[in-house]
């Protein structure tokens, strides 16, 4: 099989791809290589660089499906910068499903984002919690999913979309590469953490104490990386012709970011500085999945659910990767 994947140099779209590879698939990565560079492009890919607004350049009838990664990432940055957030994820997202239209292609597996959540009323967050994102990015993930819906039902396409929690650790692959988060600017708190436990970058700025949980920090559902793109080749074997289909993805246990501190300093051995600094806006308290839906019906379960074992590959991979 053939397949574009869009986004395929970054961090969770070079993973999927080199699997897609190991697979015995035929992968082109589509990626304009603006925020991780071309070191994350897996080896044996075909490579275009490019804008995902210019997909209908590479799309024909000999591919069989699309898998779609390229986007923009932070809740924070998105309220600062909603132009190239919606530009990038939404109208980027239309110019990929009309160019798939154009081409007569029929299978694609969507990025999309607890972040559609907002702060869910009822937790751990299923697929039935009412959408009311508090970020921009969370719109540009739910208008990109009410598109796809609309052009499933329209032309038959057949669409997975699965709702990341916060994706974090590394994967080794078969040739021994190790796949980890190499975002520039880096916005994830693992790899700021290790940054910061390893002396890389000053005390880590630990964005708002008021939050209403138990230690007054964000709670997040951490997912490791080699999980979830298990999840996106088993979407491409469920999908049905004219269906979307909508699944999350993540561990079901909430961990806040003092927690996340301390199990660095668990795995590493090293004192994280860290100081207070004011809440980011489009943050929401707590973020936690439940993935009953993706059990059930992908027969996906999570391999490597410790926060300890999420952070020592992580970990690893910072310092050998």
């Amino acid at each position: 099989m053939k397949y574009l994947v869009t986004g395929g140099a970054g961090y969770v779209g070079s993973v999927v791809a080199t699997m897609l590879l190991e697979a015995g698939h035929e992968v082109v990565v589509l990626d304009d290589l603006s925020t991780n560079g071309d070191t994350g492009i897996p080896a044996g890919a075909t490579v275009v660089r490019g804008r995902i607004h210019e997909a209908a350049e590479v799309l024909d009838d000999s591919f069989d499906g699309v898998l779609h990664f390229a986007g923009y990432i932070a809740n924070g940055e998105s309220m600062a910068k909603p132009d190239i957030y919606w530009d990038v994820n939404v109208v980027g997202t239309l110019s990929l499903l009309n160019a798939m239209h154009a081409a007569g292609v029929r299978s694609l597996v969507f990025s999309s984002s607890a972040s559609v959540y907002g702060n869910p009323s009822e937790l751990p967050a299923t697929e039935n919690a009412i959408t009311r994102p508090t970020s921009t990015y969370g719109a540009n993930k739910l208008a990109a999913d009410y598109a796809i819906t609309n052009y499933c039902t329209a032309f038959d396409i057949a669409a997975v979309s699965l709702r990341y929690f916060n994706v974090a650790g590394a994967w080794k692959d078969a040739s021994g590469v190790w796949h980890g988060e190499r975002h520039d600017p880096e916005t994830h708190l693992i790899p700021l953490i290790l940054a910061a436990a390893n002396g890389d970058r000053g005390a880590l700025k630990l964005y708002g104490e008021d939050y209403d949980t138990p230690d007054g920090t964000c709670v997040r559902d951490y997912i490791h990386v080699a999980d979830l793109a298990r999840a996106h080749l088993l979407a491409l074997a469920n999908q049905q012709p004219g269906e979307h289909q909508i699944y999350n993805l993540g561990n079901g246990n909430g961990f806040s970011n003092r927690e996340v501190i301390a199990a660095v300093e668990r795995v590493t051995g090293l004192t994280v500085p860290f100081k207070p600094a004011p809440r980011r806006p489009g943050d929401p308290d707590t973020l936690v999945a439940s993935s009953a839906k993706a059990a059930a019906e992908l027969g996906w379960r999570p391999e490597k659910p410790s926060l300890d074992d999420i952070i020592a590959d992580a970990w690893e991979f910072y310092r050998h990767g």
